[in-house]
């Protein structure tokens, strides 16, 4: 079970409510009032909720990764149904085993570099992506890495963190992911 360790400063707060304004504003700005909303709202809801977790607690607990992993293929199986929309279902079972599968590679070949948590994180983002086409999908995979690097960079300019130092790299993942959206 997911347990809140600290409470967190009122700026942090602020943060947090601004940043899910933001994407929900950003999701029903993109959806309207489709069938796809509630994937995405949702998608949206534990975007803000993985980041603070990961960027505090450097880790993407299971207790919000799993179920996400059996709601969101509900709800864009849902969708499709609604809309007719089976090639896109189809999209996204094929870019959640894609990412998932990418993650999963680049987890054996650096285990430092990248965790299981961004590896099943993978899963979750690539069925969202991959729902929405291949050019979005593209474009969020490839936009974590740059945001993560970007990220990365900042935070070496502002020694933050030295060259044997992590970053958490969820956020950038989920940053990405947001991405794509909006080159859906």
């Amino acid at each position: 079970m997911l347990r809140i360790r600290r409470r967190f400063a009122w700026p942090v707060r602020a943060a947090v409510t601004v940043s899910t304004g933001l994407l929900v504003a950003l999701v029903v700005w993109e959806f309207g009032v489709g069938w796809e909303l509630p994937a995405y709202l949702y998608l949206a809801l534990i975007a803000v909720v993985l980041s603070v977790v990961d960027i505090n607690e450097k880790r993407l607990p299971n207790a919000l990764v799993y179920p996400s992993l059996i709601v969101l293929p509900i709800l864009l199986t849902l969708a499709a149904a609604a809309a007719g929309a089976w090639q896109a279902l189809l999209g996204a079972f094929l870019g959640g085993a894609a990412l998932f599968a990418f993650y999963l590679v680049l987890a054996l070949i650096s285990p430092g570099g990248i965790g299981m948590g961004d590896v099943k994180l993978a899963a979750v983002i690539g069925l969202a992506l991959g729902y929405l086409g291949w050019t979005p999908f593209l474009v969020g995979a490839f936009g974590a890495f740059l945001i993560g690097g970007l990220v990365s960079l900042v935070a070496l300019t502002l020694r933050r963190v030295t060259l044997r130092g992590s970053i958490p790299f969820g956020p950038s993942m989920l940053a990405g992911a947001f991405l794509g959206v909006l080159f859906a």
